[in-house]
């Protein structure tokens, strides 16, 4: 279901006032990207089923229609049969689930997005060198669960700016943060400032964590947010980059934000005496699903939305290794098609 905070104003307004803003960039990142192409491609290589652990990325359209092509998505993956191919998701695993994958057979893939991959080398390196890491993150994520799990004795997860304050470390302890590549920009800096009033001998990762995907669809929600009567953000409840926007649009000024799935959550009364719609979606959401709520819109008497573009966004990642070499076995392209 939607998350909701704040009403719109209950006023009257004129056609000729409306108008509605679409953030740019939105919507598919290159990790994201990735992740969906190799499932398709595995299906297409190898036939189905392909297995995959936890949903390849935070979307439950996504993750339908892979489904209805012959992914199989599991937990865990003692619920993959010996020998099958199972997909790792974009947010990683920890070296624990790549052991269990080896000894069970399994011919993995690996999705994970290579900005996250970052961030478990830098974890290793601060274990390594002997540092206590301070992961910043939501317990439970996925993304947090593979990082810590690099070196699990030294890493302390911190959630929230106010859990600084119960943090205690002797005073030569070797400190480094890093955090969850999907969170709050502004919050996480909060949180790292605070680190370092206590602690000033932490240590920076060799750069920032929150990846440019993140950072780059807050920016624009801060932008169509800023004089809003209503942002409308499109994406799943478990997707954190998407959750943070609706946050991110009403500390910009937004007078309501609503998330939503699809559509079909859309409630008609959200619009009551709104002139301004704004409209964005996480990074792990097909476009298709933003151009429904436009024409939901335009159905009742809002123009053709405005492009507000922030910023460019061109990076594309190339295929996992394991099915980069088997594509061109089999004489097949390997290249990524960036989709929107």
């Amino acid at each position: 279901m939607s998350t909701d905070v704040g009403m719109p104003r209950l006023l009257p307004t004129d056609d000729s006032e409306r108008q509605v803003l679409l953030a740019a960039p939105r919507g598919y990142c290159a990790g994201v990207d990735r992740a969906v192409v190799t499932v398709e491609q595995a299906l297409d290589l190898y036939g189905a089923p392909v297995y995959v652990r936890k949903q390849i990325v935070h979307n439950k359209h996504v993750v339908a229609n892979l489904e209805a092509r012959g992914a199989i998505f599991v937990e865990e993956l003692d619920e993959v049969p010996e020998g099958e191919t199972v997909v790792f998701s974009a947010h990683g695993v920890s070296p624990a689930v790549v052991s269990q994958a080896e000894a069970r057979d399994l011919k993995t893939i690996d999705a994970t997005c290579p900005l996250v991959t970052k961030v478990h080398r830098e974890a290793v390196r601060f274990a390594r060198e002997g540092y206590t890491i301070l992961l910043i993150g939501h317990a439970g994520h996925e993304e947090v669960e593979g990082t810590a799990g690099e070196a699990p004795e030294q890493t302390v997860l911190v959630e929230h700016p106010d859990d600084v304050a119960g943090l205690q470390f002797p005073a030569d302890a070797k400190l480094a943060w890093l955090s969850q590549t999907t969170l709050s920009v502004d919050e996480t800096m909060e949180t790292v400032r605070r680190l370092r009033e206590k602690f000033p001998q932490l240590e920076d990762p060799p750069s920032d964590d929150i990846c440019y995907a993140t950072q780059n669809r807050q920016v624009a929600v801060k932008e169509i947010g800023a004089d809003a009567d209503l942002v409308i953000v499109v994406g799943s409840a478990n997707s954190s980059n998407s959750v943070r926007l609706v946050e991110v649009a009403l500390e910009a000024g937004a007078k309501a934000s609503y998330r939503i799935d699809d559509v079909s959550e859309l409630d008609e009364a959200w619009l009551d005496g709104v002139a301004t719609v704004s409209v964005t979606s996480g990074a792990s959401v097909p476009d298709h699903l933003v151009t429904e709520v436009l024409a939901f819109l335009a159905e009742r008497g809002y123009p053709d939305a405005r492009a507000v573009q922030t910023a460019e966004e061109t990076l594309a990642f190339s295929l996992p290794k394991e099915l980069h070499r088997d594509l061109k076995a089999a004489g097949r392209s390997t290249k990524t098609p960036v989709r929107v």
